[in-house]
């Protein structure tokens, strides 16, 4: 990152322009009335002793007189040497107010201006934009606020270097001063972030629309940076101002918010603002505050949903799905909060913590059941994800064989040989590996090839349909059949009724799972349902179960 030049730019001394200024120009007016002084002195005396010494010169020449005085000849030659070092100090003195004038200008410049891209920096553009604003106020025109975000800025900087990363820039901003209207005015707020203001009329918020439009379209195409073909895309977000009484930061901030919906919308493109964006947003900051406080606390907890043999309705295993239990709120669906704790990196955290618990208490459960758990495409990028899961594995005693990690396809993308490097160490410790939403994705046999999995599941949204939508029919199908000839077992997600189960038996599908056979269950549910089915070691009768609840929940936490 290129960091501005502070206002306060240091050059002698550890003394700042701005600070010194008075001082200097004091310093200066006093310095040029004592040379003047000098100056004047010394011409002044050079023409009484010159003329003195000139005229017994002239009389020793001529033979008249006894001489010229050699005092008045010393001071002569004294006064033509203060002469010469006034006009020396003199015109020293010019080229340092000169130097310091331009020296002060520079340091106005960079106090003001971004020195990478030329633009302004956030200072100028609160003090600029603030007087456009005004006058365009005062001209009864509105007033566009637009802040552009470049969309994975850090991946080019990660592949091609920082060089390459600030030559894209300064491209970026070249390209978006040449599509700005002629008054706007255009700022750097520091790393891949730029703003850009204008007056226009209210009655034509097309014309907005346009700037931005082009914006975006240009920077979606590709760039030539140093002999380097270099992908961007950008998102905006524009809020506007028809009155006196807004002011500069609050359109940043709301043109800064509408910029996020941009990219939580999809990247690539503008949105303007509207109050309900902020809303959203003081929903989303109080979601995050309360996970990483309720993270801790073991507010988050594991259920489970049933996975069934169709073949015989013998219950095999469990997928285990987070949950929030919140204080206040009550139970918290994970579409709630498992978007920002991808988002804000605590989904690493959040996972272990449920799934700590989750292996606590069935390792308790009968040999034959297995649990299923999703790793999020972010924690597949840390190296150590393996390590973590076997050391979580060892400390709550819960045998691997009967762990199945279940990972989506889209995420193996972005580093497939860090993936197979983590998979190939979870399977030699024995824990299995399914292929989580199949068909949503790229389908690739490659990845069935390139990863050893143990099971394909294919997504709800074809299951669910499969009955009513004949390319869904056959989409199930034809995994079914891939998952036969590989020699993997097929587990269909989203069973919501005893139709969708026959056809998907008729189908030669092998396992499935869905609120036909029971929504998500605690795990004080879980207990009770596997001690009526006798898959409690020991056989546990229900009041133990129920007494020993309390206990291995705080355990667990």
């Amino acid at each position: 990152m290129l960091t501005v030049t502070p206002a306060f730019v240091f050059e002698r001394a550890g003394t700042s322009v701005e600070s010194t200024k008075p001082r200097s120009r004091v310093s200066n007016a006093r310095n040029d009335v004592v040379t003047g002084g000098i100056v004047v002195a010394g011409i002044l005396m050079f023409i009484g002793t010159g003329s003195r010494v000139l005229q017994q010169a002239m009389n020793a020449l001529s033979g008249v007189g006894g001489g010229v005085d050699q005092t008045l000849t010393v001071a002569v030659l004294l006064n033509i040497a203060l002469i010469l070092f006034g006009w020396r100090r003199y015109r020293d003195l010019s080229n340092e107010i000169v130097e310091r004038t331009a020296a002060e200008q520079r340091a106005q410049v960079l106090a003001s201006r971004d020195p990478l891209t030329g633009f302004l920096n956030r200072r100028a553009l609160s003090e600029q934009g603030g007087a456009l604003l005004t006058k365009a106020a005062r001209r009864q025109k509105s007033f566009a606020m637009l802040m552009l975000d470049l969309d994975h800025f850090k991946n080019v900087n990660d592949v091609h270097g920082h060089a390459i990363g600030d030559a894209l820039l300064k491209t970026i901003a070249a390209e978006v001063a040449t599509l700005m209207p002629p008054s706007a005015i255009t700022a750097r707020l520091g790393g891949d972030e730029f703003a850009c203001a204008f007056a226009f009329d209210g009655g034509s918020p097309g014309m907005v629309d346009r700037v931005a439009e082009s914006i975006v379209a240009r920077l979606a195409q590709p760039f030539e940076v140093a002999n380097t073909h270099v992908h961007i895309s950008v998102s905006i977000g524009i809020a506007r101002a028809d009155s006196e009484g807004a002011t500069i930061d609050a359109l940043m901030r709301s043109a800064d918010i509408a910029m996020y919906a941009a990219k939580h919308q999809g990247r690539n493109r503008f949105a303007w603002f509207d109050v309900s964006m902020e809303r959203e947003l003081q929903e989303r900051n109080a979601v995050e505050a309360g996970m990483r406080s309720g993270i801790p606390k073991g507010e988050f907890v594991p259920y489970f949903e049933q996975q069934i043999d169709l073949s015989t309705g013998r219950l095999h295993g469990f997928e285990m799905l987070a949950r929030w239990d919140h204080p206040t709120r009550g139970l918290v669906c994970p579409d709630h909060f498992i978007p920002i704790a991808e988002e804000t990196g605590m989904i690493a955290d959040l996972s272990m913590s449920v799934m700590r618990q989750a292996l606590v208490e069935a390792k308790n459960w009968d040999h034959g059941l297995t649990v299923s758990v999703n790793i999020s495409p972010s924690q597949l990028k840390d190296p150590w994800l393996a390590q973590k899961l076997v050391k979580l594995l060892t400390e709550t005693g819960y045998p691997p064989e009967r762990l199945e990690v279940e990972i989506t396809e889209t995420s193996l993308f972005e580093n497939l040989a860090l993936a197979q490097s983590i998979v190939g160490s979870l399977k030699n410790q024995g824990i299995k590996l399914a292929l989580d939403d199949f068909g949503t994705g790229y389908s690739s046999l490659a990845h069935l090839r390139a990863l050893p999995f143990d099971r394909i599941k294919i997504d709800r949204s074809f299951v669910a349909s499969i009955c009513d939508n004949s390319e869904s029919a056959a989409i199930v199908n034809a995994i079914t059949r891939l998952g036969d000839s590989l020699g993997l077992p097929v587990t269909a997600e989203g069973i919501e009724d005893a139709a969708i189960e026959e056809r998907l038996r008729q189908l030669g599908c092998h396992k499935g799972q869905g609120w036909f056979y029971g929504k998500p269950l605690p795990i004080s549910q879980v207990r009770t349902l596997l001690a009526e089915r006798n898959l409690l070691p020991y056989a546990r009768r229900r009041d133990e179960v129920r007494a020993d609840e309390v206990v291995e929940l705080r355990r667990s936490a």
